[in-house]
């Protein structure tokens, strides 16, 4: 049976770069901000300051719909961290903008044994840290109105 979500007790938040700030602060306003390229019109992932596909300098982050597809995924059965107790989903998650980015996160409100690649799934973020140290984690849940192989 599958326990709601309950935010764990220690995360270890990231340490934002110019490049990947958006990122990591677009959650505040609900928004999944990833970089895209204005001269040939591809999202990447990571963040980075050049286009990987065409080298273009024109990059900037962009507002996706924040859903996606599983397109991996890990178990993970051990405890690494306190306070982040097992079972735990790390996963892929392939964005519905463009199928060649991925964004690696955890997947909650599913019980492990129903996760599977191809599982539509919808962002929302967890706040974490104080003032200028504050970030969005990005988390992943199974899609709420969506149909199956629509975000495939």
């Amino acid at each position: 049976m599958m326990n709601a979500y309950t935010r764990p007790d220690f995360r270890l938040p990231p340490q934002p770069t110019a490049e990947s700030a958006a990122f990591w602060t677009g959650g505040e306003r609900g928004k999944l901000l990833v970089m895209r390229c204005r001269a040939c019109g591809h999202f990447f992932h990571p963040p980075a300051p050049v286009c990987f596909r065409c080298r273009s300098l024109d990059v900037a982050p962009e507002a996706t719909s924040g859903r996606g597809t599983v397109a991996a995924f890990t178990v993970n059965q051990q405890q690494w961290l306190p306070g982040l107790p097992p079972p735990y989903v790390v996963a892929m998650i392939e964005l519905a903008e463009d199928h060649d980015v991925r964004v690696t996160s955890n997947v909650v409100d599913v019980d492990p044994k129903d996760l599977r690649v191809g599982l539509p799934v919808e962002v929302f973020f967890e706040e974490w840290g104080e003032g200028e140290d504050r970030v969005w984690i990005p988390l992943f849940q199974p899609a709420t109105d969506t149909h199956e192989g629509e975000l495939a």
